[in-house]
């Protein structure tokens, strides 16, 4: 049984570390509403120019279509773009991620693909090394910057896009969480290249006569990149925010446990003293009744 000293030193032990948590809570609470704001505010553009796509690609067809959009005709090497995040203290949400990644990964090896990761970010290294370490194709660092913006997913998606066109890779699939709330980020996968051709909608001009200029190839040699970069910098930002938000509920939980614990301690730490008290008076009367 542990002595008085030393339940008193975990009960401070667990004190120190609840500040810790609480106060990594409130800073998770502070950032969380910067990040969800500008994820929020990215969703529209994102949205907007997915529908300029779709109107573009149903008037180009065939050999007149861009290779990112049009794809090289094959379908056997798979590139699996994961977005992790570079810091922990975020509950599931990496681990999460990497299982979708894996599942995504196994169905494709299962169908005769062959497939290659290119990892964003620390926290997916290893989990994914173990099981895939000889098809890890790259880690992209985005740790060096204090929020990874815009800069660093044109950066990822220039070196895609570079390797696509090299022929390293057939298609890319993009796995990243989506920001729901504080304690929902659902992992989803998207193909990223070729640019999926956008289905229902065509356009955002109804039935309206449209006329570009200089004309729809040119308009869509310029729009692929942007649009591939527009998913990475969304990935990214919805990345930032599904970080804050589990962050700040892991902290709260944590919080919480180490309440609980220090009840617990408190109370055995008690009984333990009421115990000690007790012996000390009954040895104190048995002395007395000796004498």
């Amino acid at each position: 049984m542990a002595s008085l000293k030393e339940l008193k030193g975990r009960i401070n032990s667990v004190k120190s570390t609840q500040k810790i948590t609480k106060a990594k809570q409130m800073v998770a609470a502070a950032k969380l509403r910067r990040a969800q704001a500008a994820a929020e505010a990215a969703r529209p553009y994102a949205e907007r120019l997915s529908g300029v796509m779709a109107s573009l690609a149903g008037k180009v067809s065939g050999d007149s279509a861009p290779q990112l959009l049009a794809g090289n005709g094959a379908d056997q090497r798979h590139l699996l773009v994961v977005v992790n995040t570079d810091k922990g203290l975020c509950g599931g949400l990496n681990a999460n991620i990497v299982k979708a990644a894996k599942v995504k990964a196994r169905a494709l090896l299962n169908e005769g693909k062959d497939v290659q990761f290119y990892l964003v970010g620390k926290k997916g290294r290893a989990p994914i090394k173990r099981d895939y370490a000889d098809r890890i194709e790259k880690h992209f660092d985005t740790s060096e910057v204090r929020t990874p913006g815009f800069d660093e997913a044109e950066a990822i998606a220039d070196d895609l896009i570079e390797r696509f066109e090299k022929g390293e890779f057939d298609v890319a699939h993009l796995v990243y969480p989506v920001f729901q709330s504080a304690l929902v980020q659902d992992p989803t996968v998207d193909q990223l290249i070729p640019v999926p051709s956008p289905e229902g909608d065509t356009g955002t001009a109804g039935d309206a006569v449209v006329e570009y200029e200089p004309g729809e190839e040119e308009i869509l040699e310029e729009l692929l990149p942007r649009y591939v970069k527009t998913q990475l910098f969304g990935a990214l930002l919805e990345r930032e925010a599904s970080e804050q938000g589990a962050s700040m509920t892991a902290m709260d939980n944590a919080t919480r446990n180490a309440g609980d614990l220090i009840k617990d301690l408190t109370i055995q730490y008690n009984r333990s003293r009421q115990a000690a008290i007790t012996t000390e008076l009954i040895e104190i009367i048995a002395g007395a009744e000796a004498l």
